[in-house]
């Protein structure tokens, strides 16, 4: 039983990125980049991910730098909640 609890709790992904878009109620959307080395030309590329987040004080505004975490569903589509803000707008 102890590896299965220990599991459950390392299973969690965090993410870090930029405040897309508040428009929604309760909902922020964020966009991660991310950087790898192309595997045949060894060029570092840039792929950006939007993740569906869930800001229950609507305290977000858009350019602001946080932090999410993977949670349970909380909606269709949103999987991810604000863990803390690193970095506010200007």
């Amino acid at each position: 039983m102890e590896t299965a609890k220990r599991d459950r709790s390392q299973s969690r992904k965090v993410r870090e990125g930029l405040v897309v878009s508040t428009k929604m109620d309760k909902t922020a959307v964020i966009e991660v980049t991310r950087r790898s080395r192309h595997p045949r030309y060894n060029k570092t590329v840039q792929s950006k991910t939007k993740y569906f987040t869930h800001d229950e004080a609507n305290d977000l505004n858009v350019g602001d730098r946080v932090r999410i975490v993977e949670t349970r569903p909380l909606s269709a589509k949103k999987r991810w909640r604000i863990l803390e803000i690193v970095e506010r707008a200007r």
